[in-house]
């Protein structure tokens, strides 16, 4: 039995209503107000497609051995690296083995469910377990009507033979050259055609044929699905593909459209997750990936779904909210408005991609080291024991703080330091088995911060060095608000 055997997702803390969106750029296009309902999730300022597919895939791994991983796929459409593997960095975040294989599944919006086919068939050849993720933070010009759309989120399966949650029924993909949207190498904004073409002649007849295609292939009834997922934001051919296909509105995947946007290639895997996490066991989903073609993926839940319900998945997420109320501040996030950081902030040392090299684990995994002698564990790696009773010298084993629990020792709120999202708040996290760190915090306020409060650790964007086109990643503290 080949199938789903984990899920995880990441959904971005703050939202975008909006209508404040349209309160500020509906002057420029009214035309906006037609899709300018709910809110949608939108990626701080230390967050990219590369942090969220290392967050979801986070939830998906809870409580697995990752030296079990085989393989890592990463599908997005908004990579920040176009030569330096950006699957190799996910790996090394989550902390893989050297022998993991990986590859980046790009340039469509079907990539995730493309990456999920590339992933069973892996599986079906070698055995073992491929790791999927695939997120996306696209941009829309200030105005557009991709920018009232995309949303911000990520999502991950974890696919193998063993201890299958949701097994792997069949699969049908068709491809075609149909360019509703594109974006260009060095462009930053996604362009789209003509709205009614893509929603009629895209969404509206490509999803049909690749599920009528799936049946014949199949030979499986369409009502004996429990759920069918596709996505497509736009409400109404949403429900007027699901009218055509004469599928009951109880059997349809809710799209999240005015809970997240559309996520782009993550979004069919991140409505997956949702559906399974309201699966029971013997329900039958019916996937589908839209985009230059379409893939249709089925999967029947078995009874081991019960083990696998305390990830943190869509709805934790969903849960876990706050508002983004300055839609100045949204722009100012995504680099579309310059402000001043001062000459602090435009002090920016070269990368030294030997001293990353070197202690590539301790930057990308946040792994330190812990005494044999005494057991005592610190951050950054310490050849001599840190505690004055041992002092031991060259005796430390590895240790992965990264998956490690945390209260707030002491922090500040620094005006004076360079931040996009002042004031830059840092301070001391003391760990749950010992160790005590100097971190940066984020997705929170100064008034969020209490000494003694829980934190959890996130994989974030430590800096963008716009002269030489460098990411640089580390992690931060995220404290537990609320």
């Amino acid at each position: 039995m080949v199938g789903i055997t984990s899920f995880g997702a990441f959904i971005p803390r703050y939202r975008l209503s909006r209508m404040t969106i349209f309160m500020n750029m509906g002057w420029f296009n009214p035309v906006t107000m037609g899709v300018a309902q709910g809110e949608k999730a939108v990626a701080n300022y230390d967050e990219d497609s590369i942090t969220m597919a290392a967050s979801a895939s986070l939830d998906c791994l809870k409580g697995r051995d990752r030296a079990q991983i085989d393989a890592l796929y990463l599908a997005s459409t908004s990579l920040p690296y176009r030569e330096r593997q950006n699957a190799g960095i996910v790996a090394a975040a989550l902390d893989l083995k050297p022998g993991v294989r990986t590859a980046d599944l790009t340039d469509s919006t079907k990539s995730g469910t493309t990456a999920v086919l590339a992933g069973i068939d892996n599986v079906k050849a070698n055995g073992g377990n491929v790791l999927v993720a695939s997120a996306d933070c696209r941009l829309g010009r200030m105005g557009s009507m991709q920018e009232q759309i995309f949303g911000d989120a990520g999502a991950a399966l974890l696919l193998g033979s063993e201890n299958v949650i949701a097994e792997f029924k069949g699969a049908y993909s068709i491809s075609y050259d149909f360019v509703d949207h594109y974006r260009a190498e060095g462009r930053q904004f996604d362009r789209s055609w003509e709205d009614r073409w893509v929603r009629e002649l895209g969404y509206g007849q490509i999803i049909g044929e690749a599920v009528m295609g799936f049946l014949k292939k199949t030979k499986l009834p369409l009502e004996g699905f429990n759920k069918v997922i596709y996505n497509c934001p736009f409400t109404r051919e949403h429900q007027a593909i699901a009218k055509k296909g004469k599928i009951a509105p109880d059997r349809i995947q809710g799209n999240l459209f005015e809970a997240i946007g559309d996520s782009g290639a993550a979004q069919p895997l991140v409505m997956l997750v949702a559906a399974l996490e309201a699966a029971n066991p013997g329900d039958k989903l019916l996937l589908v990936g839209y985009g230059n073609g379409a893939d249709a993926l089925a999967f029947e839940v078995t009874p081991e779904i019960e083990k696998v319900r305390d990830r943190k998945g869509v709805k934790g997420h969903l849960a876990k909210r706050a508002d983004l109320t300055a839609y100045t501040k949204y722009c100012v996030f995504r680099n579309l408005l310059p402000v001043d950081v001062q000459i602090r902030g435009e002090i920016e040392p070269p990368t030294s991609f030997t001293t990353l090299w070197r202690n590539r684990r301790a930057v990308m995994a946040y792994v330190g080291s812990k005494c044999k002698q005494c057991g005592t564990p610190a951050f950054p790696p310490q050849i001599v024991c840190p505690n004055p009773k041992c002092n031991s010298m060259g005796e430390m084993d590895d240790y992965r703080f990264s998956d490690k629990k945390g209260t707030i020792f002491s922090y500040t709120g620094d005006m004076l330091a360079a931040s996009v999202d002042p004031p830059a708040i840092y301070g001391l996290v003391d760990f749950e088995g010992g160790g005590r760190a100097a971190m940066d915090f984020t997705d929170c306020t100064l008034d969020d911060v209490k000494v003694g409060m829980p934190v959890e650790l996130s994989f974030r964007r430590k800096y963008l060095d716009q002269v030489r086109g460098i990411h640089g990643y580390f992690w931060k503290a995220v404290p537990v608000v609320g």
